[in-house]
């Protein structure tokens, strides 16, 4: 008798351990697939919430308004910094608290780099910034090609029938790109530096406008120069490349030079900032 009441017993504990070894199992399934059921419904909610924003597609007008501007004047002006400068300043003025003025797919990187954007916004500005300056190149040319022609008299004279100011020629200079792709770094770090400094700068919108209008008037003066000593243009704006026809698909250099070096150069600029000041210092 006391044999049989032993081995019932003896079941009844080993029923009771597989239960709760059941049990256990069943909870360790549960704990470890919600966080990414979860995870995966927050990103989700966090992107369809940033493309509804209200505020994302008026930064995204603002920065195609803001890039088509700056592309035509750079064009009307032949690329001259001075023009450039007080084009920068009064975009910074106008449009700047709506978008922080970019205006240009470098400084848009560099921001995105040193966490000061999110990608979705910093893949908007890069669009909308060549689609601006796509736009100035197209509408300036309609003027052009209403303008009067020559007559044979004025060419005799040494008129010439008005063009819009392009880039030179990167297959002209072959031998001498890395001299071009390194003055458009150089520039473009110079700028990312400006637009870092800037950044911080948001109690004194005058002040932050001029910092970044004198940051790319020496940018410029410093790229231009060198590059002017091998007969190139420095432009140090990948979307206002595309309205001075920089870009070649013969020759994979323009794209090097007009685009990899300005994006190398600003998130230099703007990680130097960073070095240099702390990112954790309160303005």
């Amino acid at each position: 008798m006391a044999t049989k009441k032993a081995a019932s017993t003896t079941k009844r504990n080993a029923a009771a351990k597989n239960t709760s070894s059941a049990s256990a199992k069943t909870t360790k399934t549960t704990v470890t697939t919600a966080p990414a059921v979860a995870t995966s419904s927050t990103f989700s909610g966090h992107l369809q919430a940033s493309v509804r924003s209200v505020a994302l597609w008026r930064a995204l007008g603002a920065e195609l308004v803001g890039t088509f501007l700056l592309a035509g004047v750079v064009i009307a002006g032949q690329g001259q910094p001075i023009f450039v400068l007080f084009a920068l300043i009064g975009i910074v003025l106008t449009l700047g608290a709506i978008s922080g003025s970019h205006v240009n797919p470098a400084i848009t990187i560099g921001a995105l780099v040193t966490r000061r954007i999110g990608w979705l916004r910093a893949i908007g500005y890069i669009i909308v910034q060549s689609l601006g300056a796509a736009l100035a190149y197209v509408i300036l040319s309609g003027f052009i090609g209403g303008a009067n022609s020559v007559s044979a008299q004025a060419a005799a004279y040494g008129q010439t029938a008005p063009t819009l100011f392009a880039a030179a020629d990167i297959a002209k200079i072959s031998g001498k790109e890395w001299y071009i792709f390194f003055a458009e770094l150089t520039g473009a770090a110079i700028l990312g530096l400006a637009y870092a400094n800037a950044s911080r700068v948001t109690r004194d919108k005058l002040a932050g406008a001029f910092t970044i209008g004198l940051g790319v008037f020496t940018a410029l003066m410093i790229a231009v120069s060198a590059a002017s000593y091998v007969g190139a243009t420095a432009v140090i704006n990948p979307a206002v490349a595309i309205a001075l026809r920089a870009y070649s698909w013969a020759n994979i250099w323009p794209f090097a030079i007009y685009a990899l070096a300005p994006a190398i150069g600003a998130v230099v600029g703007f990680v130097v900032y960073d070095l240099l000041r702390g990112r954790n210092v309160v303005e």
